[in-house]
């Protein structure tokens, strides 16, 4: 097979893999997204959140099997801290940029 008919081959086995179907649309590893009326990544978006704040709505909105109410709100706790202490370094100058 030349080199020409291996990316003839490779383009239209990549087209039948193609999806029709947004991105929007599907999740992978559950379904904790796609059952609410607004996706996260439509409102931190539609909002221009900061990385901690669309996090922490993330954690909000999703309702993940297995995951105990008690673990859900660990981790918006957690960003929470992580925010306040990025908040206090950044005004103290001891945020460092690579």
């Amino acid at each position: 097979m030349s080199s020409r008919e291996a990316k003839e081959w490779f383009k239209s086995r990549l087209k039948q893999h193609r999806s029709t179907q947004k991105a929007i649309n599907k999740q992978s590893g559950g379904s904790h997204y796609k059952t609410l009326k607004y996706q996260p990544i439509e409102i931190i978006l539609g909002n221009n959140l900061n990385w901690i704040d669309a996090n922490i709505l993330k954690y909000c909105l999703r309702d993940k099997e297995g995951e105990s109410l008690d673990q859900k709100y660990n981790k918006i706790i957690h960003y929470a801290e992580l925010g306040k202490e990025l908040l206090q370094n950044k005004k103290k100058g001891n945020i460092k940029h690579k």
